[in-house]
């Protein structure tokens, strides 16, 4: 965009825009991705127009009135070398123009803002860090980054906001991530771009962009009073994983304190970096990664949380910088239990 005339660029896409040709431009990265669209559109058009004046002059040259026997002609190693080179070229440059606006679309900030995305048949659910829960609509401010952090509850989906120009495939049973950066306060149409159902064209929502004073206004008013991180906490020590991850000495798991974001060796020699998607996995399949030291005795809980539990408690282990909670709440769960006629109480 840089090397074309801004009052051509405007005038552009505001003709485009205002046209509904084409979606408006809302977003950081936007106008990056619309200059690699319309490079691409105008070596397709050149092309184009290129061939078909190669085709009119060769066929009004040498048509058969002219040259009603055909001669041979031989070939140019400049020429075939010139038509090979050139498109070459053209289409290396486009190659690394596009992977470089690819890497910078799907790799998010590290100071961006995250919010989790749940799809499932047929609904989008927005879960924000806070605690705000939405179905359908995402609230975002403006001029910050934004990742998304992305998984499906059933079959494929694709979160697509046009006027962000973003879209990203939406997967079972792994995360997947986007980020935007949104300029313009508005609503903007979201959509499911991949067919996953008899419903799929009733999958839509709306994002809303708001200024930081208005967005810090909407998350006060939303707020359901626990953030995702505290109903993490709930959920740990609701389904007992304190009585083993309590970072005792003597305890029978690895401790959870600080564990986000390091390396973590395992029992084969390997390491592994502690990331969402590692903490997701461990727990629905903990036997696919034992940790050093430690014997394989955490069972699944494949089945037995929703994605939602997940998330809650994947934000709860991020932010557990000690062991401190973890004794306390096991020591209030100790406390508060009372033996049930018929259970050993351990």
């Amino acid at each position: 965009m840089d090397h074309i005339s801004p009052v051509l660029w405007q005038f552009l896409v505001k003709w485009l825009t205002n046209s509904s040709l084409f979606p408006r431009e809302a977003s950081t990265i936007a106008p990056a991705a619309d200059a690699l669209y319309f490079f691409l559109l105008l070596i397709t058009i050149v092309g184009m127009a290129l061939v078909c004046v190669l085709v009119t002059v060769f066929s009004i040259r040498y048509r058969k009135s002219v040259h009603p026997v055909a001669v041979q002609i031989e070939g140019s190693t400049l020429l075939e070398a010139t038509w090979t080179i050139i498109p070459l070229g053209i289409f290396l440059f486009c190659f690394v123009w596009g992977a470089l606006l690819y890497f910078r679309i799907y790799n998010p900030p590290t100071n961006a803002m995250n919010i989790y995305i749940v799809g499932k048949q047929w609904m989008w659910k927005a879960e924000h860090p806070g605690g705000q829960h939405e179905i359908n609509s995402l609230h975002v401010p403006m001029n910050r980054n934004v990742q998304l952090t992305m998984i499906s509850q059933d079959v494929f989906h694709s979160f697509s906001i046009p006027d962000f120009r973003v879209k990203r495939e939406v997967i079972p049973g792994r995360y997947t991530t986007v980020w935007f950066n949104a300029t313009t306060p508005g609503t903007y149409h979201l959509f499911c771009t991949q067919y996953c159902g008899s419903n799929h064209s009733q999958m839509i929502g709306e994002v809303t962009v708001l200024t930081p004073e208005d967005y810090e206004k909407w998350t006060q008013e939303s707020t359901s009073g626990m953030s995702l991180a505290q109903n993490g906490e709930r959920v740990f020590a609701s389904m007992g994983c304190n009585a083993c991850h309590s970072g005792n000495a003597a305890a029978r798991g690895p401790s959870l304190a600080n564990v986000y974001g390091s390396k973590l060796a395992l029992s084969d020699g390997s390491q592994v970096l502690v990331d969402d998607a590692y903490l997701r996995e461990s727990i629905l399949n903990p036997s696919q990664h034992i940790t050093a030291g430690y014997a394989p005795i955490m069972p699944t809980y494949q089945g037995q949380i929703s994605e939602e539990g997940l998330i809650d408690l994947v934000e709860y282990l991020k932010t557990l910088n000690t062991n401190y909670r973890v004794q306390q709440t096991l020591t209030t769960s100790q406390s508060n239990a009372a033996p049930t006629p018929g259970m050993v109480k351990p």
